[in-house]
Formats: C-alpha cells, structure tokens, sequence
C-alpha cells in the first residue's frame, strides 16, 4: 500500500518510460566505451559509421531523458519526501542530485548547442570523466535506494547487462572487420608522381573539394589558407598555369599523352590528378571545376601514409570517412554534424590531423624534388630540396653547424612557416607560453611574394611574408683588394678601421652574404628563376662613384655584373631555363645558393 502511495499509477508508467531510455543509453553507453578504451589500449582507430550512429544515438536518447527524468524525480520526492525510512529518503536524493550532475554534464559536453560552449580542455576533461562516473555511481544508489525499499527485478538488470556486453562485442567486431591495412597501391596510373591513392582508385573531386565544409569550424585558418601559396599552388597561380601548360603541351607533342605531367600535379594538382581529370588532353585548365581548387583543405589532411623521404609525391592518400550528414543539403542535417563533431572530435582528428601532418618528412614530401627521366627522357636530376637542406643545418639539430647555432633546435618546419596565431577556432588550443587561444598559422609566411602581388591580393598578406624574412640575412663587406685579383693582398682590415681608397684606382670588394634565422638553403625553392642580388653602392661625400646591381632607367634591366643569389641553369642547347620548363633542365652553370 505504502508503495503505490510514493509511485501512482501514473508515476509508474513514467518510471517505466524513463527506465527504458535509461537501459537502451546504458547498453549504447557500453559499446561507446569499450571502443573508446579499446582504442586507448591499442592505439588503433575503431570508430566508424556503427560508432557514429551509436553515439547520435547516446546523444538524441540523453536529450529525451532529461525532461521526464526530472520530472518523475521532482514528482516521486515530493511523496517520498516525508516518509519515515529515512535512508531510502536520503539515498533517493543523492541519487536525484547524481542524476542532475550526469544529465549537466552531458549537455556541457554536447558542443554546438545553444548558450553552453565550453571549450576550455582542462574544463571539458572534468566534465567527461564527471559524465562517466556519474551513471556508475547512479546506478549504484539506485541498487541501494531500492535495497532500502522495494524488491529489485534482478532479472532486468541481468538482461540489460548481457545485452551490453552481447552488442559491445558484435559493434567491435564489426569495427575491426572494417578496418583496413594499407599497402601500397600500384604505381603506374599516377606515375612519374609517387602519389597515389590507398586502394589505387580514383577519388571523387567532391570529396576533395570541401574547403567550405571545413570553414564551417575553422574560419579563421580557412580566410588565411585563401591568401596563401597552397590555396594558389594550381592552374589558378598564372606562372604555374604558363610552366605546366607548356608542359602539357610537350608531352602531348613528345609522348601522345600528357601523363609526364602528372610529376607536376601530385603535388600542385592533386584535385585533378586523383579524380582523373588531370590526364585529359582536352583538360580545360582555366574553365574545369577542379583547375582553381589548388592545394586544398582535404587535399592535405587526407594523406595517411608517408612511403619514403624521396619527395616527389611520395604519399598516400584517402578519400576521408566523414561523419554522418557530412554531404547533407539540409541546414538541420549539417548542424547536427557539427553536434557530432564537436560532442565527439577525436575520430576528426584522427582522420584529419596525424603524427604525420606535424613532421618535417610530411613537409618535405613535397618541398623535395627531383626530374625523373619519365619527364626529361635524360636522366635522374636533383630538383629543389629544402627537406635535406634542412636536416644538414643547424637549425634542425642535426647537421655540423647545430653545436653552436641555435641554442634551441627546430625539430619541425611548422614552428617557422605555420606560427601559431590568436584564434576563436573550434579546434584552437592554449598557446603554451601566453595562455591565449591560438591555431597553427595556414598563411605559411616566407612564401613567393609575387603571387600576391600577380593576383592583386591585399598589402597585408605580402607583409606578413616580409616580416618573417626581416634580419634574416647579413651582408659584410670582409675585405678591400687593390686590382682585379681575388689573390690581392689584403692591406687593412676592415673595422675598426676603414682603408683609404685612392682615386683613379681599381678595387676588388670582398662581400660575405650569410644566413642568420633559415633552417635551409636561401632561396631554394626555385631558385633558377628567383629574382636575388646584391645591390652594392661606393659613395663619397654624397656622390656615387662605383655600383653594382644597378637597375638601368632606361629599360629598367639589371646590371649584367650583378652578383646573384640564385641557381643558372641550361639546357642541352646551353640556353638558359628561363620560362620554368624543368622538362629541358640538362645542367647547372652555376648556383648561388646560401647554406
């Protein structure tokens, strides 16, 4: 009698209700988190659709909990309240204000709704190991409430219990059954690049071509990745579309194909190149869709797999699984993907952010190049290479110089070309030293400054190149030979004196140009149509009286004895590479680069 007093009829019908949602989150909760430590203790990635479903399922059933929960709580206390045993009085609040802080705490987790949005790390870590405690310790005063009360239905429980395990188990095993391990695919549809897809198919442009989709959490590195080299690394940067249209245009002459080519697109054209459209001789490389798309977010993030350090492509890359709704036209399909995204990110970043993505080797998979013979029908040519440049330096902490410069070494090269920046990002973190929000920088400062300048793009994105370059260079003039001789004599040193000069004589100036700041050779890159030199002007009382490196005011052309920083190279004609035509590349005649 005592009984139906505290739960009516009506209450016990709620009680069923929420008894019903609590077991299906129960054996959902299960499944979740033996992915999740499965996952810890392996180091593997099990999540997939199953798990994705799963876990919009945890969060569309926590929702509809919330409402009758409490209300059945509130309603159920308040004829309990008085009654005389007291301990299943006090184990039934404990269990209300437990149950209040696990429903709390899944709300402050769920990211994405409306006012809670915390996005504090250390914060959200609480929270969770909160949300995963709690239904523990729920379930255990509701063991006890009921001791001091009714008769438990241990038989629920046990069913409940095996039904967890049983789909717990059925879940991982399809997890594991879909994962796949991957192998090299087969080389010769991509090649003379070293890229290729995991399984060897094509990739649907689409799937590449998400940089909107991604902007929708990243804002802030989306506007800068739109002024960047990479975001114009393709047919929409007018010196590349010139290089490899004639390109092209050789191979079709040379070969009847354009596959020769393709050494070009794995890195500059990856969106045509895997979709399949880049092989076309017909290619539209103004008008076709994937022709602007450059070096695009999913481009980048989706290479798995790094297969050596020869450069040239030589990577793997999938078609990345998204979560569910990730394609959806439907505005409330697309926000509860990013509900998705933000409540559970993990499977995001270990789909689009690897150990691979923050190494030097993943930079220099790219920024690493030689001619395959495939492309010049000569032989094996060293291409730029800022990757070996990089480990033979001081900087990397590797190379002879490092025992003395720097005091700190630079063990990757996103410290210098991907600083990080203050951002409100989704995926920002604390910078470490100021504590301030902050993302990798994805305007890759140091970049060729006549792209902004041929696409009109504002002052501000050349000066950020500027700014890392300032102070990273020194010129000293070492010493001052009477004549025209290298093995002159040197009279006088220079500082902290200065010699005197007489009038009417000739002069041989020793100039030391060294690097201060790079971690690889100045320019590199392509240094064989790089604009570098050193501009010297002798003055005396105001008046000029020798230069070099002069413009000339009549047709603004330079000083033919101007010393440059930069690589001549020929062809087998013994003319010079002047219009980036790396096919004819046979020899250098000189290369002025700056370790």
């Amino acid at each position: 009698m005592q009984a139906a007093e505290v739960v009516s009829p009506g209450l016990r019908k709620l009680l069923v209700a929420v008894m019903v949602i609590f077991s299906l989150l129960v054996v959902d909760s299960v499944y979740l988190a033996t992915v999740t430590f499965l996952q810890w203790l392996n180091d593997v990635t099990l999540e997939n659709a199953v798990y994705q479903t799963a876990f919009l399922a945890h969060l569309a059933l926590g929702i509809v909990i919330i409402v009758p929960s409490i209300v059945y709580a509130i309603l159920h206390l308040r004829r309990a309240i008085d009654r005389p045993n007291r301990i299943a009085v006090r184990l039934g609040l404990a269990l209300f204000v437990t149950l209040v802080v696990l429903l709390i705490t899944g709300i402050a987790l769920t990211r994405g709704m409306p006012i809670v949005e915390i996005r504090d790390p250390l914060g959200r870590e609480s929270l969770y190991w909160l949300h995963v405690i709690a239904p523990l310790v729920v379930a255990w005063l509701f063991i006890l409430h009921r001791l001091a009360g009714s008769r438990i239905r241990w038989g629920t429980g046990i069913g409940i219990g095996v039904a967890s395990v049983g789909l717990s188990v059925a879940g991982v095993w399809v997890s594991e059954t879909q994962r796949v391990e991957r192998t090299l695919a087969p080389e010769p549809y991509f090649f003379p690049s070293l890229a290729r897809p995991a399984d060897g198919r094509f990739i649907d442009a689409a799937d590449l071509m998400r940089d909107e989709y991604c902007a929708g959490c990243h804002q802030d590195i989306h506007a800068q990745w739109q002024y960047s080299a990479h975001r114009f690394a393709s047919f929409n940067n007018p010196a590349y579309l010139f290089s490899v249209r004639n390109t092209r245009q050789m191979a079709m002459a040379r070969d009847g194909d354009v596959r020769a080519a393709r050494f070009c697109a794995g890195c500059h054209d990856p969106v045509p190149l895997f979709s399949g459209a880049f092989d076309d001789p017909d290619f539209d490389d103004v008008k076709h869709p994937t022709a602007d798309a450059g070096i695009t977010c999913v481009a980048c993030h989706a290479i798995e797999q790094l297969n050596s350090p020869r450069g040239n492509a030589d990577y793997l890359i999938s078609a990345p699984e998204h979560y569910p709704f990730a394609f959806s036209d439907d505005p409330r399909l697309v926000w509860l993907n990013g509900i998705l995204i933000k409540g559970k990110p993990s499977f995001h970043k270990k789909t689009f952010l690897k150990p691979l993505h923050k190494s030097a080797e993943f930079c220099g998979t790219c920024h690493k190049v030689h001619l395959p013979k495939e492309l010049n029908h000569y032989r094996w040519l060293r291409g730029q290479n800022h990757y070996d440049s990089y480990l033979l330096s001081g900087v990397s902490g590797h190379g002879v110089a490092s025992f003395y410069y720097p005091d700190q070494a630079v063990d990757s090269c996103n410290e210098c070309h991907m600083p990080l920046t203050p951002s409100a990002d989704f995926g920002a973190k604390p910078d470490a030293l100021t504590g301030t929000m902050a993302i990798h920088g994805h305007h890759f400062p140091a970049a060729n400054t006549a792209i902004p300048h041929l696409l009109d793009m504002p002052p501000g994105v050349n000066e950020k190149h500027r700014s890392i370059l300032k102070n990273s260079l020194r010129v000293d003039v070492f010493a001052v030979r009477e004549g025209v001789s290298i093995e002159a004599p040197v009279d006088d040193a220079i500082r902290p004196s200065v010699p005197m000069l007489k009038p009417g004589s000739t002069y041989l100036i020793d100039i030391v140009i060294r690097t201060l700041t790079l971690g690889h050779l100045f320019s590199e890159g392509t240094a064989d149509s790089n604009q570098i030199w050193l501009d010297v002007v002798a003055t005396t009382d105001g008046k000029t009286i020798g230069r070099s490196g002069a413009l000339r005011n009549s047709d603004g052309g330079l000083d033919p004895w101007s010393h440059f920083v930069n690589a001549y190279v020929l062809d087998r004609r013994g003319t010079r590479i002047d219009r980036r035509n790396a096919e004819d590349i046979f020899t250098k005649l000189y290369d002025h680069q700056i370790p």
